[in-house]
């Protein structure tokens, strides 16, 4: 097959000090640049870099260039790139203007570029999560034409309209199409309408259907869990939520599985703790959701000595129907006599805002999309770092396995040590757990060989 026609939600190469979870853009990303490191569903796996090494404590480590990696301008990309790529994102910020974390993690952190192929980076305490890190680094260029499109990946960027069109030609010497067309549709239905007329050989994002998808014979489907965890963060510090019994009796009071079966189709899969199956310490961590029981929910609630009204606050996307998850759980909550009230705030930017500031009532609905271990725990639970999106949780115990979490460097240990923090956190959860969503693709029969991640981003197969 010659060529490729992918039908997104939205094409667009975002500046070099930018990162996202789009997973539209994401899929355009990795055909056109590397990541420093693959992530492969908790591990670590060579991209642009092509080997590493580091020390027994984990302190100081050695990263070492794919030979032959080469901008699509034809100019050599060097450690010293790489360098500068990184120094730029340190002060990233995300779709809302809010500073992502990379900051505060290499704080400390001395790197250097030893030579042409080779990056060092040493730090005063072992840092084998800079693994995670470095995954969702994708170094890149501004072309003449001042988009960020130089990369080092299998396709070229020829021509490129934002938000409209993009076409890309294969570089690499791999068995796939010469030349990919990725055109934007906002519209779920409208990007598969797009597919069945016979205007794309792929459309991704069907899970935004509105209504439960009638799946055409004539097309293939794939579908795929994401590592996203659609949540809701609670008040630890104040109010009802401050009890682990009222935090446990939320999470058996919500019937999630008839959330995910009534308002998605049927698209998502109950979550267990902060973080999908497919992070780094789920498979050690042994854990399952909490059952919807409501006679339980209504004993812990008792027990928390819960009373008067709980403030649920809610966007209206991002997550995806987040008022009417939120209308669900209002519902659940009143059938065991517990009175809520959903707050609305149209503004998501300014709701991202609020909840950074903390002003989020006593729930507030959210995403958590970072598909490192380290970086949730860090972000959003620790109470020794109190990151941006930490909401009062404090447990010293927890604490202890982080840092024993944070220390450990081989590959076992840190899945043994990240598994029992995230028990941990079943047992006593800082947030109401809903689900992970399912995505969909379908594509024409014949088509080139392709699947999506764990991500949500499509790969092409060889």
């Amino acid at each position: 097959m010659t060529e490729l026609t992918l039908a997104l939600e939205k094409v667009d190469f975002l500046p070099p000090d930018r990162v996202t979870d789009d997973t539209s853009v994401l899929t355009l990303k990795n055909l056109v640049f590397e990541p420093l490191l693959r992530w492969e569903e908790g591990q670590a796996r060579p991209g642009l870099f092509a080997r590493w090494e580091h020390d027994a404590a984990g302190r100081s480590w050695r990263f070492f260039l794919r030979e032959g990696a080469t901008f699509h301008d034809g100019r050599a990309c060097t450690a010293a790139d790489v360098l500068d790529f990184i120094t730029g994102l340190l002060g990233a910020v995300d779709t809302f203007g809010m500073k992502w974390s990379y900051a505060r993690y290499l704080a400390r952190a001395e790197m250097v570029a030893e030579s042409a192929g080779c990056l060092a980076l040493r730090n005063p305490a072992p840092i084998a999560d800079i693994l995670d890190i470095f995954s969702e680094f994708y170094p890149c260029r501004r072309a003449p034409d001042g988009h960020a499109t130089l990369g080092t990946g299998p396709y070229r960027v020829v021509e490129f309209a934002p938000r409209q069109r993009a076409v890309l030609e294969r570089v690499a010497d791999l068995p796939a199409p010469a030349r990919l067309v990725a055109v934007e549709e906002r519209g779920a239905e409208a990007r598969l309408e797009r597919l069945r007329a016979g205007r794309a050989d792929a459309a991704l994002n069907l899970e935004r259907i509105e209504h439960r998808i009638t799946r055409d014979p004539a097309l293939s489907w794939q579908q795929a869990v994401n590592t996203l965890s659609v949540m809701y963060y609670l008040n630890c510090a104040s109010g009802p939520f401050a009890s682990r019994e009222a935090r446990l009796a939320v999470n058996h009071a919500v019937n999630v599985p008839r959330i995910i079966a009534e308002v998605f189709h049927g698209l998502g899969v109950p979550a267990a703790t902060i973080v999908s199956p497919f992070h780094l310490g789920h498979r050690a961590a042994g854990v399952a959701p909490l059952p919807y029981d409501p006679a339980r929910a209504r004993a812990l609630f008792d027990k928390a000595g819960v009373s008067g009204e709980i403030l649920i606050r809610s966007p209206d996307h991002m997550p995806e129907k987040a008022l009417e998850v939120s209308a669900r759980v209002r519902d659940d909550l009143a059938a065991i006599g517990i009175a809520a009230r959903i707050e609305h705030q149209p503004d998501r930017p300014e709701y991202a805002r609020e909840i950074g500031r903390k002003q989020m009532g006593d729930m507030a609905i959210f995403d958590s999309s970072p598909h490192s271990t380290y970086r949730v725990l860090n972000d959003k639970i620790s109470s020794a770092v109190r990151g941006i999106w930490w909401q009062g949780h404090d447990d010293a115990e927890l604490e202890e396995m982080i840092l024993a979490a944070n220390a450990a460097v081989a590959p076992e240990a840190r899945e043994a040590a990240y598994g029992s923090c995230l028990a941990r956190l079943n047992h006593n959860p800082p947030w109401l757990y809903l689900f992970h969503p399912i995505e969909v693709l379908a594509h024409r029969p014949g088509a080139a060989p392709m699947t999506l991640d764990h991500k949500g981003v499509l790969r092409l197969l060889p």
